[in-house]
């Protein structure tokens, strides 16, 4: 085992019991096909990039399974068939992969928001995409709003969240000429509380379980958001162009 371990490429790295192609280092196709003798070792054909996207999909899975107390960086790290220390050259602990997740959850929020802004919307469609993003991103989602799981500290979750929070507020700016500043901050906050609750029903099956699909005659998430947002009256006014 000793002679095969010299004779390998000085690209192969050998951490702990496992051989770790890749990681850090840049491995030629033709240095490693597949066929190199390693006697048992396990080979991570990660590099960087494609691991962090691999962990965080993994996380997103487990998350949207069992919930992210779940999660775990050495069952993501076997799960991908990597050395257990891999995940944490980039997210550092369970904490820096859930804001890791949070962060992009706010971006991806944020660019739905930004693309109905652009397009002048009525601000009711707002609360449509947030409940549309929720349902359709549930780990994402269930992540993003809860701080204790997440680094407050962390710059990147900061400028994320920021990014979609100011998209929110920007119904407050489409909607204050119809009314006062107050008035107008006022239905935001209804509108979004309304949208959160209706989002959260949804993916914790309650909604399923109080049948109110059948008394409302809808089935779509969306078609029930907007006739619950519809309500609010000003909220269908005005757009955040």
């Amino acid at each position: 085992m000793e002679a095969a371990r010299s004779s390998l490429p000085p690209s192969l790295q050998l951490s702990g019991p496992f051989l770790t192609l890749g990681v850090t280092l840049n491995v030629p196709h033709d240095l490693y096909s597949g066929n190199l003798p390693l006697y048992g070792y396990r080979v991570d054909t990660y590099h960087h990039g494609n691991l962090r996207r691999a962990a965080l999909d993994r996380a997103l899975k487990v998350v949207a399974e069992r919930g992210p107390q779940a999660l775990s960086l050495r069952e993501i790290a076997a799960d991908l068939g990597v050395s257990h220390t891999a995940p944490r050259h980039h997210f550092g602990s369970i904490k820096g992969l859930l804001t890791a997740i949070a962060a992009e959850g706010f971006d991806m929020l944020r660019g739905r928001l930004v693309a109905l802004r652009e397009a002048g919307a009525p601000f009711l469609e707002f609360g449509v995409a947030y409940v549309e993003f929720a349902t359709e991103n549930p780990a994402h989602f269930t992540v993003m709003f809860q701080p204790t799981l997440t680094d407050p500290n962390d710059s990147s979750l900061t400028e994320a969240s920021q990014g979609a929070f100011n998209e929110l507020r920007a119904g407050v700016a489409a909607i204050a000429p119809q009314s006062t500043t107050e008035l107008a901050a006022a239905l935001v906050t209804a509108s979004w509380s309304m949208m959160h609750g209706l989002a959260t029903l949804d993916l914790t099956g309650n909604l399923a379980r109080s049948q109110i699909r059948e008394l409302l005659g809808l089935s779509d998430i969306a078609d029930i958001a907007r006739c619950a947002g519809g309500l609010l009256g000003g909220s269908q006014g005005g757009s955040s162009s």
